[in-house]
């Protein structure tokens, strides 16, 4: 059984699109892994809703892998981690080519595609599998990487681990900073009343974790995108204000829609309504207040 078998095997996956997924998310890991032969996490630290499924257990996929540098640098280049990514993704019997998006206006996200042939590897890595044929011949998987430059301050970290495809280490957010940023995305990433339900449902798992709000770290967020003003402190109360006349403006249909084709269960978004949302950040609670 080669690594990358194993790693598939622990998901257990039945449909065709269940292993689709899959070879993403053991993908993302391996990316992960390969990033971890060079100094990118004494530099950086992933983040985001891939950061939050691989090391904190979150039950849905998730499609990006997110990065921060811890302190803001214009001149980072990603390009020279672009040929440990592949040598470790190929080293395994895989074909991917890895490429930087050109920007076409000033942002403080680097981005890169991971790209690969969905049909060639899928029958690499399920060589007996009938329902290959099912899979278009030019079907792309793709992995987006985005590496935010210029990041917002505030932020803590902690060192994680993995052992597959070998041991490895990788610096990532905090559960306290991760929450602090998928607050942020709740609050400010949408247009007019679309939300993304991904962002609602894990919204939902770091309550369930219990998880505190890393307050200064959304506060420069927030003030970053312009969502409130400079002059404002946050503080839990102003918080729940701020997410509660978010939840007046959401249509809980589009969001229902948008999370489902990344769920297995989806029986608890039956609740999901501006009353559930509201009650459950009532339970809000936050690091420390200014």
């Amino acid at each position: 059984m080669t690594i990358i078998q194993q790693m598939i095997d622990k998901y257990n996956p039945k449909t065709l699109e269940d292993k689709k997924n899959v070879i993403k998310e053991v993908l993302q890991e391996v990316i992960l892994a390969g990033l971890s032969k060079t100094d990118f996490f004494t530099h950086a630290a992933f983040y985001g809703g891939t950061a939050l499924r691989i090391f904190y257990g979150m039950d849905r996929f998730s499609e990006d892998l997110d990065f921060s540098l811890l302190t803001g640098n214009d001149t980072f280049d990603i390009n020279k981690y672009f040929k440990p990514i592949s040598d470790i993704v190929n080293s395994l019997g895989l074909s991917f080519e890895i490429s930087k998006k050109d920007k076409l206006s000033h942002s403080n996200i680097d981005s890169a595609f991971i790209k690969g042939n969905t049909k060639e590897t899928y029958i690499t890595i399920f060589p007996n599998a009938a329902d290959s044929s099912q899979i278009i011949h030019n079907e792309k998987i793709i992995i987006k990487f985005e590496i935010d430059v210029n990041p917002p301050k505030y932020a803590t970290t902690e060192i994680k681990y993995r052992l597959l495809p070998f041991p490895f280490q990788v610096r990532v957010y905090d559960k306290k900073s991760l929450f602090a940023g998928k607050i942020h995305a709740v609050i400010a990433r949408s247009w007019k009343n679309r939300v993304k339900g991904r962002d609602l449902f894990d919204y939902i798992y770091y309550l369930s974790l219990d998880t505190e709000v890393n307050l200064k770290h959304l506060e420069s967020r927030l003030k970053e995108t312009k969502t409130i003003n400079e002059d404002v402190v946050l503080t839990r109360k102003k918080l729940i204000e701020v997410l509660e006349n978010r939840f007046d403006h959401i249509d809980f249909e589009m969001a229902k829609s948008d999370i489902r084709p990344f769920l297995k269960d989806q029986s608890s978004l039956e609740m999901w309504d501006i009353d559930f949302f509201k009650a459950i950040t009532s339970t809000i609670k936050v690091d420390h207040e200014a």
